[in-house]
């Protein structure tokens, strides 16, 4: 039998683990190959609920994942190691924030840095520029680079990047990272798309400028399988930022989803509804409990063809806008394999 290096390498982590605990030490945390990346935009701005989370929350937050022996590493450092094929910890967690609103830098950073936990805030820079009440600065942005946090690309004005023409959304993106040059000195490596919406040529654009990676509103775990353009994160606010479903998110394990359909999240009318169907991984085990929801239309109906290939047809064409199916799968031991994939149907062009 071949042995691959990858199969060699995780011989050898077991092998060190057995070792080290044989010895009486503690072994070291199991190697993986994913991490889940949270996303929150306000703290404590109750008048916002559907983009805030309360203090309180935030507060049960961080005790959980200080009690819960996750690892909270920088995005940039989990980007270039799912990208090298490098282990990760068990638990791995990123953390970012959205939209540089001013109470990010008045409650949420402190709080993080208290903890000893590092984030990456995704800045629109008009906002900034016109200096717009409930924003932060840039001396702001400045002050969060010195704490230790770091700052990631979101366009310009926050635009629907899929409804505009190529050109346009090719300068959401370059004036943006001009003006990260100018004011920070670096064009950010990581890049998120506002409200998690793209195309393929948008995309690709994002590529074209230089970013190593992007990121999407879609929930699900960040692997090696998933598009380095459009990975995926959980979202917090109010009403999804209870400390139970916060518990079950940051323990997700990747779905291992393969030869997806449709390939392209942008739908048009020969692809509306969606043929909606992915491969899942060996890792993934048994998919008799496999459930995928969609929203607004709830559990879908699925078919499965052979053992590891699952698919399902949406009932219905989708209205213009964001659409999500979240697929989850028990893994034992209270963890859940998750995948999720946002879909977008274009506004008519006025």
């Amino acid at each position: 039998m071949r042995i691959s290096a990858t199969m060699i390498k995780h011989l050898f982590l077991v092998a060190a683990a057995f070792a080290a605990w044989a010895v009486g030490a503690a072994p070291r945390a199991l190697a993986a190959d994913h991490a889940v990346i949270v996303m929150y935009h306000r703290f404590g701005e109750s008048r916002y609920p559907s983009t805030n989370v309360t203090m309180k929350q935030l507060e049960a937050h961080i005790a959980h994942l200080k009690r819960g022996k996750f690892t909270v590493w920088p995005l940039k450092k989990i980007v270039a190691a799912i990208k090298a094929g490098e282990p990760l910890p068990d638990k791995t967690v990123a953390i970012t924030i959205d939209d540089a609103y001013a109470s990010v830098m008045k409650r949420g950073l402190p709080k993080l840095k208290a903890a000893g936990f590092t984030a990456t805030l995704f800045v629109s820079t008009e906002p900034v520029d016109a200096a717009l009440r409930g924003y932060m600065s840039w001396d702001d942005i400045r002050k969060a680079l010195d704490d230790g946090f770091d700052i990631g690309a979101h366009t310009i004005s926050h635009a629907h990047l899929a409804d505009l023409p190529l050109a346009d959304a090719e300068r959401e993106i370059a004036f943006s990272n001009q003006r990260f040059k100018a004011e920070l000195g670096f064009v950010p490596e990581l890049f998120a798309y506002p409200y998690g919406e793209t195309t393929i040529a948008v995309r690709d654009a994002v590529k074209a400028a230089g970013h190593a990676a992007a990121f999407g509103q879609h929930s699900g775990v960040a692997h090696a399988s998933e598009d380095m353009f459009y990975l995926p994160r959980f979202s917090l606010n109010e009403k999804y930022g209870a400390l139970d479903r916060f518990r079950t998110l940051i323990s997700a394990l990747p779905m291992d989803a393969r030869d997806v359909t449709p390939s392209n999240i942008t739908l048009d009318k020969s692809t509306n509804p969606p043929a909606f169907g992915f491969t899942a991984g060996e890792v993934a085990g048994n998919l008799n409990g496999l459930a995928c929801y969609a929203s607004g239309l709830g559990k879908l109906k699925l078919q499965k063809l052979g053992a590891r290939r699952v698919e399902a047809r949406l009932p219905r064409r989708l209205k213009p806008g964001r659409h999500r199916v979240n697929c989850t799968l028990s893994a034992g031991g209270g963890r859940w394999r998750w995948y999720g994939r946002q879909f977008y149907v274009q506004k008519p062009a006025k």
